[in-house]
């Protein structure tokens, strides 16, 4: 039986060496597998829908699409601690002008990459439902880095809160995570920079499996990917790469806002991703 394929994009030269440590892990337990790589999250879900691979690992975005382009049969089979209940804030200069959401009016808000749901799709979403539509309401900034990696690379969101800092932008999206690291590395002065609003929680990136993958084998997969231990030091470095201290099981319940903010904005109809 040949190795079970697991796709993954790659956004940082580390992606190789994750994955090369993952595999000898699952190698060693007698479930073998394999990686492809991938440029963009477009290319990996057309191989995952094709056949080519059998697991890939997906932004929220491809997960979305894979369910859009497969008429919602996807199953997602795992997924990282830290992916679950994340929340992306709106940031503005603590001695700013902006006190209140509906101060943005007229105002600059800075994004990141057109296809990150962090950093674009889900403050848009959310502005959207607090009466606030850019262009409208708001003229947005957008930092279009790497595009088709889904937002993966923080550069749109470092950019977008540079602008902020440099006054160039009146606020600024960016994602629960990096918004702690920033704040505590000193990238962003805490009293300088508050938060103004927050998303509602959502949910990251997910293993995901076409339907006719066999079952047997995904829960093979799954129970070898969630038997990986923080204590143990062999795993440690790898999940410290990849930003985790524990694997969990696949939930879609956090992908709610993600798919209207896809509908309200046709993302997918305009976008060219």
């Amino acid at each position: 039986m040949r190795p079970i394929l697991v796709g993954a994009v790659i956004y940082d030269p580390k992606v190789a060496v994750i994955w090369d440590i993952i595999a000898g892990f699952f190698n060693a337990q007698g479930c073998p597998m394999d990686c492809v790589f991938y440029t963009n999250y477009g290319l990996q879900v057309d191989a995952l829908l094709a056949g080519h691979i059998d697991i890939a690992w997906n932004s929220p975005l491809a997960w979305v699409d894979a369910q859009r382009r497969s008429d919602d049969t996807c199953l997602a089979i795992a997924m990282r601690d830290t992916d679950r209940d994340r929340r992306t804030h709106l940031l503005v200069r603590a001695d700013g002008p902006v006190g209140i959401v509906g101060d943005l009016r007229g105002r600059v808000v800075a994004l990141g990459a057109m296809d990150s749901p962090q950093a674009t799709l889900l403050p848009i979403h959310r502005l959207d439902n607090l009466g606030l539509k850019p262009g409208r309401d708001f003229e947005v900034r957008r930092h279009d880095v790497l595009v088709g990696k889904h937002g993966d690379h923080v550069g749109g969101e470092r950019e977008a809160l540079d602008d902020l800092l440099s006054g160039t932008a009146d606020a600024a999206a960016v994602l629960d995570l990096n918004w702690e690291l920033w704040r505590s590395d000193g990238t962003a002065d805490p009293s300088r920079v508050r938060v103004l609003d927050t998303t509602t929680p959502f949910d990251h990136c997910n293993f995901t499996v076409a339907s006719k993958f066999p079952t047997a084998r995904a829960e093979q997969w799954t129970r070898v990917l969630l038997s990986m231990n923080y204590d143990n030091p062999a795993h440690r470095d790898m999940m410290d790469m990849e930003g985790l201290k524990a694997w969990l099981p696949g939930r879609t319940s956090g992908y709610a806002a993600l798919e209207a903010a896809v509908r309200e904005q046709n993302f997918f109809e305009t976008a060219g991703v």
